[in-house]
């Protein structure tokens, strides 16, 4: 007999303090970077819970972690829905984690009811998301999505480890797990993930629903000049290209995000050469991340930029020089799925809004191969990457019948 999915909270809430025991750090957050052992140890707990459960559990050649509830046409493409388990060095407890175990909660609750779904749903963990330990980030969406694995091969980690060995040692650790092919077709994707800003908690809303991710593109900015005596150079005499940089950084922060309110640019990193407090710079270098959902934005967002630097470096009487380091395009989500989560929000009488990533996340791969979503829930003052990082009970349990919900209509 057959009765209505639903998230056990009490459940959901125990799961995420257990993974949080996992790579614990003193301040109350979590360093479970990928592949460590402390990102293995999560992976084995997920695929342990899964098989007392029945569930199949598989992982690929990128040690993305896959868990599979049936449905009624086994010739059917699965639904997906999931996260990632891996975290920052001083990353927070609930992101990923939170996206990943309300997924696994939504597949028992559906057990728990022996509802059925036509389509065979799957949570899946996808590794290396944060990219903290091993760049890029994203590795495992990627790789599912077409990226050829091979060129990272030869990566480094931070730590100086091999990300070909750390990678096939945590595929080894859970001989568990089927062993499946990279990349398979999909019904979908449903992601649930904490918003990491404030809007949500400023506008007292417990869901947003994710109607696009923003472009990501960064540049490299190089004015020369010459280096001189801070105290015997005078005005007349100098080609000063910090000057020149800071101008133009104060321009484009002028010209740019007050007048379109989803561009974003930012400066994050200044080095000056040689660096002397006494002495003009012969060179500054900044970095700039620009976001925007609309590629056609993101390429006359730089070609401003460029003018702006060419004119500042003129008045300076320096050169300039600019270069791409990062281009990544944005994607907009399913118009069917965002109104199935919609659905989902209105039939629990949830208020909610419609809104924009500004960080990237794997969703934003899969929307690439199938119709995607993204369900956003409050975090504390915003705060993410860190240790702080926080959700009420209520809102991570929220986000969680929400994504049930969706992915129950989804794969019907």
């Amino acid at each position: 007999m057959t009765s209505v999915p639903e998230i056990d909270g009490e459940r959901l809430l125990g799961r995420l303090d257990a993974f949080a025991r996992i790579g614990a750090t003193p301040a109350g957050g979590v360093n479970r970077q990928a592949f460590s052992i402390e990102d293995r140890g999560a992976r084995r707990l997920l695929a342990e819970l899964a098989l007392a459960r029945g569930f199949a559990v598989f992982q690929d050649a990128m040690a993305n972690l896959f868990i599979r509830r049936e449905g009624t046409d086994a010739t059917l493409p699965p639904l997906l829905i999931g996260s990632h388990l891996d975290s920052q060095p001083t990353g927070g407890r609930f992101d990923g984690a939170l996206g990943t175990l309300s997924a696994f909660e939504a597949l028992e609750a559906l057990e728990d009811a022996r509802a059925e779904t036509r389509m065979p749903i799957e949570v899946v963990a996808w590794a290396n998301e944060e990219g903290s330990r091993f760049t890029p980030g994203v590795m495992g969406s990627m790789a599912f999505t077409g990226a050829d694995i091979c060129a990272w091969r030869s990566i480094v980690g931070s730590d100086g480890a091999s990300l070909a060995e750390e990678l096939g040692a945590t595929i080894s650790a859970l001989p568990e797990a089927t062993l499946r092919p990279l990349g398979m077709p999909i019904s979908g994707y449903i992601e649930l993930h904490i918003e990491q800003g404030p809007s949500l908690e400023k506008e007292r809303l417990p869901i947003g629903i994710v109607t696009a991710v923003q472009g990501t593109r960064w540049l490299e900015v190089c004015f020369e000049g010459a280096a001189g005596h801070a105290g015997t150079t005078g005005l007349a005499y100098r080609r000063d290209p910090m000057v020149a940089a800071v101008a133009a950084i104060h321009r484009l922060q002028t010209t740019i995000m007050p007048f379109d309110s989803r561009a974003r640019l930012t400066v994050g990193r200044v080095t000056a050469q040689p660096g002397s407090i006494n002495a003009i710079p012969q060179s500054v270098v900044f970095a700039v991340d620009i976001r925007h959902p609309r590629v056609e934005r993101l390429d006359a967002i730089e070609a401003e930029l460029r003018q702006v630097c060419a004119a500042e470096a003129e008045a300076q009487h320096c050169t300039v020089t600019i270069s791409r380091s990062f281009d990544m395009p944005g994607a907009a989500f399913s118009p069917d799925m965002v109104k199935t989560v919609e659905e989902a929000a209105n039939s629990l009488k949830l208020p909610h809004k419609q809104m924009i990533s500004g960080a990237f996340h794997d969703a934003l791969f899969l929307a690439r191969v199938a119709p995607a979503v993204m369900i956003f829930v409050p975090c504390r003052d915003g705060l993410s990457h860190n240790e702080a990082e926080y959700v009420e009970p209520a809102h991570a349990v929220t986000g969680a019948r929400v994504l049930l919900q969706a992915a129950t209509v989804a794969a019907s």
